[in-house]
C-alpha cells in the first residue's frame, strides 16, 4: 500500500489527505473540516466521515487522535469531549465512515512522520519530538522505535498545573506574554526533559516551530535542537504510515 488516507484530528480542524508513503508526502491537496464543538463521538465521527467521502476512499485509514490510544481505545481526551474516554476510536469512526480505521496518538503520528521522512530520519539515538500548539504533545523514540503515549506536556509544573499551561503556544496567547518570555519558559522545560531522558535530539514541531529562527538562540540544552520539517502535514503523513504498518 503506497497511498493511504491519513486524517489528523485537531482542536480546531480535522484534516485529511492521501499520502504517498514511498516519498513521505501528500498526494494532492488537504481537505479540512472544522472540529465540531462539542467534539462528541457522534459529532466527530460525522466530520471524519465527511473527509473520507470527499476523497471517495475505500481502504484503510490512519487517524492521529488527541488522546492516549491503547488498542484503539481513547484513554484520555485533550481538547475534545470527555465522552471519548473509554470509547473505541477505531470502531466509532470506522462504523460511520464505512472504512477500517487505525488510530494512534496525534503526537506519536507526527513523530513517526519526522523519524521516517523528516528531521529525525537516520537518527538512532534517543529522540524527543515536541509539538507546540494549543497544548504540548510529545513523541519519544529510541533507535527509531516509538515509546507510545508519553504525554510529557502533562508533566506537573508550577502551581500543580501541567507544563503545557506554562509554555505552549496556547498559554502564550491566553496569558499574552512575549515570545522572549515564552522561549525562556520553554527552555526551562527542555532542561527538565533533558534531566529525565538525556535525549540526543529534540525536534520541535507544531505551529510554533515555524518561528524557530526567532527563538533558537534562546534555547541551550546540551542536546541538539532542530525544527520539524513536515510541519502541519506531519500528523497526516504519520497516521497514514502507522496504518500501513498495522494493516500489513
Amino acid at each position: 500500500m503506497n497511498t493511504i488516507l491519513g486524517i489528523d484530528v485537531g482542536a480546531s480542524g480535522v484534516k485529511g489527505a492521501l499520502v504517498d508513503l514511498k516519498h513521505g508526502r501528500l498526494n494532492g491537496e488537504r481537505f479540512r473540516v472544522p472540529t465540531p464543538h462539542p467534539a462528541t463521538p457522534a459529532a466527530l465521527a460525522g466530520a471524519f466521515a465527511e473527509i473520507v467521502e470527499f476523497f471517495d476512499y475505500k481502504g484503510v485509514v490512519g487517524c492521529g487522535f488527541p488522546a492516549i490510544v491503547k488498542n484503539g481505545e481513547a484513554q484520555s481526551a485533550a481538547n475534545i469531549d470527555k465522552h471519548w474516554i473509554g470509547t473505541n476510536i477505531e470502531l466509532v469512526l470506522g462504523k460511520t465512515s464505512g472504512t477500517q480505521v487505525l488510530a494512534i496518538n496525534d503526537a506519536d503520528a507526527a513523530g513517526i512522520a519526522e523519524m521516517r521522512f523528516g528531521a529525525g530520519k537516520g537518527e538512532n539515538g534517543l529522540v524527543l519530538l515536541i509539538t507546540i500548539g494549543t497544548g504540548l504533545g510529545t513523541a519519544l523514540f529510541y533507535k527509531g522505535m516509538l515509546v507510545p503515549n508519553t504525554e510529557l506536556g502533562h508533566l506537573i509544573w508550577k502551581k500543580n498545573k501541567p507544563v503545557e499551561a506554562y509554555c505552549s503556544s496556547g498559554a502564550r496567547e491566553r496569558q499574552k506574554f512575549s515570545r522572549k518570555e515564552w522561549a525562556r519558559r520553554f527552555n526551562a522545560y527542555l532542561h527538565h526533559l533533558e534531566r529525565l531522558f538525556s535525549p540526543d535530539l529534540f525536534i520541535l514541531g507544531g505551529g510554533e516551530s515555524k518561528m524557530f529562527d526567532s527563538f533558537k538562540d534562546r534555547l541551550d540544552p546540551r542536546a541538539r535542537v532542530m525544527p520539524a520539517q513536515l510541519l502541519n502535514n506531519a500528523g497526516i503523513i504519520g497516521a497514514a504510515a502507522y496504518a500501513a504498518e498495522q494493516a500489513g
